[in-house]
């Protein structure tokens, strides 16, 4: 296989150190339902050839891409392997999907920019075109071709306009798997061209289970704060668990709970927090877009009105800390900023 050139390099922006890439995790928990629905169809025979694996982050939407990958390019659609999807670690398309070097499988994520060596804050149009020259080679061995977008969020518009017509024309004996954490955002083309198939965050006592086998040193009211500040995302909770994940994850619960009147001093310090921080801005931005999602679907099960206000600024905070984390932008201006975006919400749209 040819080796990547440096702007087709995948950059793991999802690996939490210490623990397996979800290319590398044959575990997959507290997503049976999603997990029987994608096995039935697969193993039935005629699979739909695009899915859209939709749900917040780090909840098992990569993980079961690639169970699916995995399967498909070692059993093929069939009901030869196991009704689980699950492939025997030792298996050579288990090692090649791995090693990230299985000729039928490709993977899309943002890429580093060939002139500043630096990760894109795009998926762009030239990622997803090489969707057709991949469709386009002889089947491998197994006789399917699996193409993973991760995550279809991060695409611009002409890359979408790509996916669509991709989607328009699909080969046969080929499946598409497109990742969204917020698939409401995606054209309505694209869903509508798509099987869609909801993860759902895990529930408290399967990621106590999770926390205690993942974390073994961490007593149960560590695992407990970790549990209900990620919301129900695993990877979120293994993140917090690192460095000072759980105390960013406390300032971006505190910076909504302060919505109405923010504490400018107090921001601007956290500011220069971040600022001293590897890659602080950027977790920070995570804990607090997590957290603003939840708040907002907590709302939406409620109820209560003033959601577009609110879907409207968890839109503009997401730009402006990619903008900010691309660009290495001063981190005191971006967090005044959204902070000031969530008074003017809040003022609009009531408090959440």
């Amino acid at each position: 296989m040819a080796k990547r050139s440096r702007s087709e390099e995948i950059v793991e922006t999802d690996r939490i150190e210490g623990f397996p890439h979800p290319r590398e995790t044959l575990r997959l928990v507290g997503q049976d339902s999603a997990l029987l629905r994608v096995s039935r169809a697969i193993r039935a025979g005629r699979p739909p050839q695009a899915w859209l694996l939709a749900g917040p982050p780090g909840i098992g939407k990569a993980t079961l891409a690639y169970r699916m990958a995995r399967y498909l390019l070692s059993y093929g659609a069939t009901a030869k392997g196991p009704e689980d999807l699950s492939v025997p670690e030792n298996d050579p398309a288990s090692l090649q999907v791995a090693a990230a070097s299985h000729p039928g499988l490709l993977v899309l994520k943002r890429g580093l920019n060939p002139e500043t060596g630096k990760l894109m804050n795009v998926l762009s149009v030239n990622e997803i075109r090489r969707l057709s020259g991949f469709f386009g080679m002889t089947s491998g061995a197994g006789g399917w071709r699996v193409a993973i977008i991760d995550t279809a969020d991060d695409m611009n518009d002409a890359a979408a306009n790509a996916l669509l017509k991709m989607l328009e024309e699909p080969p046969s004996r080929a499946m598409l798997i497109v990742l969204s954490n917020v698939p409401g955002r995606l054209l309505p083309t694209i869903r509508s061209r798509c099987q869609k198939v909801d993860l759902r965050p895990l529930d408290g006592a399967v990621m106590e289970k999770e926390l205690s086998r993942l974390l073994p040193d961490s007593d149960a009211r560590e695992r407990a704060a970790l549990a209900r500040l990620s919301g129900g995302s695993l990877g979120m909770a293994l993140e917090l668990a690192g460095g000072e994940g759980v105390a960013l994850a406390r300032e971006a619960d505190k910076l909504l709970d302060d919505a109405a009147a923010p504490d400018t001093p107090a921001i601007l310090a956290l500011g220069e927090r971040l600022g001293r921080m590897t890659d602080g801005l950027e977790s920070f931005g995570t804990f607090l877009l997590q957290a603003l999602a939840d708040r907002i679907r907590a709302r939406a099960m409620s109820g209560k009105t003033g959601l577009d206000l609110w879907v409207d600024c968890l839109n503009r905070l997401e730009s402006s800390f990619r903008r900010s984390t691309a660009l290495y932008l001063e981190p005191r201006q971006t967090v005044l900023s959204a902070a000031r975006a969530l008074a003017a919400t809040t003022r609009r749209a009531g408090a959440l």
